[in-house]
């Protein structure tokens, strides 16, 4: 293996040599990939039994590593116990299971990983199991060198985070009394066209998911007979003012700092913008942002119609219709609130709206500056010079549990790749081989900076 070493030697910065070993990374992230962890297939227990597995061999004692089945899916905890019982634990986190993926769409079987032309390609290479691995990794390597923290850290690995998150409910509660969360299924960094670091995004909140189902119910009748109470003229026009409506703009700590710190980068009327918008909360300056998909999501709580259902027969009149309305509330805004804003938007008394599952909102975490301080550190020993940037995503991970329930959270994914290569629910998802290296580098530093 003297060429994989020699390849570390090139990635890794000077003086450093991660724990974690880029051979059992890369083998980890294609044998997970094999496991088709989708709802219902009954695969992540099995995947869950395969990194323990690794674990174990690593050294990990059978009581340090834990599975515990939740249905047809299960959820696992490794632990490496720390020398002062008084500290909180630190928590590591990401996700065993993966989107659907149908294999007549793809140009390779999303379950058969394949390495090719310097990526490995397969559902869930992303989202998440690239750094899933690199955890799975770091903390085999961190037992094998014998490294034990003053602090507790607990890799956690959740089994249904793409669908209901009642593993991640389960894990929340069992282990709300930790110190932070260190998420692998959020942030991380864009390379250029030409594989050059450009920026590092450290994820400190989410918007709030919640999806509502609005109704509108008729007598019906023969179509050759309208009547003015017609549930899909009355959708519609409701599906027309929601899609004009606009939420008022708002701001947090971590807006302000990423819109900040990106708006000499982004440049011309967009950059003053941003820097209005972060310093004043200039109205005029959220609504130019609003124009741009790639932003609206950072000033303003949005609600988009995404699914209808309507009608029985061609020629009747319709007895019932109704449309699913998708929103990405703002941090701190209760979501009752804004179903009854989407309420006075629709403007039509006789439409019910129902929220549809059991939502969940939280808070974003503040900028700690231990995080903040050993992130940039990890980053900057991989690229020098890079920004670390604060951002909040418009999805929802598993921190949103662990939020809730009052634990810090931040997403520090290890994955840098380049805006084109970005593949995740979509097809011929794939991740870059290059960065493995690296990656662990950077688990293994941010961790030990922050469990020493």
């Amino acid at each position: 293996m003297k060429w994989w070493a020699a390849f570390m030697a090139l990635c890794l910065p000077q003086g450093a040599w991660a724990a974690g070993d880029p051979v059992l990374a890369k083998a980890v992230l294609m044998k997970s990939i094999a496991f088709r962890t989708v709802e219902g297939s009954g695969q992540v227990p099995r995947l869950a039994a395969y990194y323990a597995s690794v674990l174990r061999d690593a050294g990990f004692a059978a009581a340090d590593v834990e599975i515990a089945p939740l249905g047809e899916t299960a959820t696992l905890a490794a632990t490496i116990r720390g020398s002062d019982p008084r500290l909180k634990p630190l928590l590591m986190i990401g996700h065993m299971d993966v989107v659907a993926a149908n294999p007549a769409d793809w140009a390779r079987d999303p379950f058969v990983p394949v390495e090719e032309g310097g990526y490995i390609f397969g559902r869930g290479a992303e989202d998440n199991k690239y750094d899933v691995a690199m955890m799975v990794a770091t903390m085999a390597g961190f037992r094998k060198e014998g490294w034990q923290p003053r602090r507790t850290v607990i890799l956690l690995l959740s089994g249904d985070e793409e669908t209901h998150m009642r593993t991640t409910r389960a894990l929340a509660e069992k282990y709300r009394d930790a110190e932070l969360l260190l998420n692998g299924d959020g942030g991380g960094g864009l390379l250029d066209e030409e594989g050059q670091a450009v920026l590092y995004q450290l994820q400190a909140g989410e918007k709030t998911y919640a999806d509502f189902e609005i109704g509108f119910t008729d007598a019906g009748g023969h179509s050759g007979a309208p009547t003015p109470g017609n549930p899909i003229h009355r959708m519609a026009r409701a599906i027309d003012r929601i899609a004009t409506y606009r939420f008022a703009p708002m701001r947090n700590e971590l807006t302000k700092a990423s819109l900040l710190l990106s708006a000499d980068r982004i440049g011309g009327a967009v950059g003053v913008a941003m820097r209005r918008y972060a310093e004043m909360g200039d109205r005029k300056a959220a609504d130019l942002l609003s124009e741009y998909p790639e932003f609206v999501g950072q000033v303003r709580t949005t609600c988009v119609a995404t699914m209808a259902q309507a009608g029985h027969a061609l020629n009747a009149l319709p007895q019932s219709a109704k449309v699913d309305v998708n929103c990405r509330i703002f941090p701190g805004i209760a979501i009752d609130v804004v179903k009854a804003e989407l309420a006075q938007a629709i403007d039509d008394a006789s439409a019910t709206i129902t929220t549809l599952d059991d939502p969940k909102a939280s808070e974003a975490s503040s900028l700690r500056e231990d995080v903040v301080e050993a992130v940039r550190a990890a980053v900057s020993a991989r690229y020098a010079g890079i920004p670390v940037i604060p951002s909040m995503s418009a999805g929802a991970t598993d921190s949103l549990y662990f939020r809730a329930v009052g634990v810090p959270s931040y997403g520090v994914s290890s994955l840098f790749q380049r805006g084109e290569d970005g593949f995740a629910h979509g097809l011929d998802e794939r991740v870059p081989v290059a960065g493995i290296p690296a990656a662990l580098d950077q688990w293994e530093r941010v961790v030990k900076a922050l469990a020493e």
